[in-house]
Formats: C-alpha cells, structure tokens, sequence
C-alpha cells in the first residue's frame, strides 16, 4: 500500500512511517525537532535506544533503498521518532510505493 502525506511526531514516541513493507522510501523532516529513523523487519516498534539515523529539519532521503539506509538488518519498515531537545515534536513528510 503507498503512503505520501506528512506524519506528525511526538516526542519519545515511535512512529511507523511505512504503511506495509516496501524496499524504498523517500522522506523529509520538515518541521519541528531532530528525527531518529530506524528501520525493523516487521511491523513491531523498535526497542528504547534503537540504533538509527538523526535528520535535522530540512534534511532526508530521495528514494533511498532500506538495504543501503540499513545495510546491517533486513530492515523492511520504517519508523521515525521526535528525538530534538525540549520535548519538542516533529513532522515528516513520506512517500513509498
């Protein structure tokens, strides 16, 4: 199933940016706080301190393949969490075919 909205973030908490599995993905913080990205491999949030990717607002990938944003796991979904100072939240702009 493709997704191309902006999600909005709270602070702390994981959210999923893919809506099924998929092998690439586009996406921009586009307001608010730092970004942590992680992928998994299924549809099962990430642990506290889940390793992954910081973007700052204005920064993200233009279809990027997961096997090259996370070459250590068979990463099949992504999730994205507002991680900035100040409990602050965040959006993300995500397109996925």
């Amino acid at each position: 199933m493709p997704r191309h909205e902006a999600v909005v973030l709270e602070y702390g908490q994981w959210v999923q940016l893919t809506v099924a599995d998929v092998t690439a993905i586009s996406f921009q913080v586009i307001a608010g706080a730092e970004v942590h990205i992680t992928g998994t491999d299924g549809p099962v949030p990430p642990g506290p301190g889940a390793a992954g990717w910081q973007y700052a607002p204005g920064q993200g990938e233009r279809n990027v393949a997961l096997a090259d944003l996370f070459p250590g796991i068979a990463a099949s979904r992504v999730w994205a969490q507002a991680s900035g100072g100040g409990g602050v939240p965040g959006r993300v702009m995500v397109s996925h075919a």
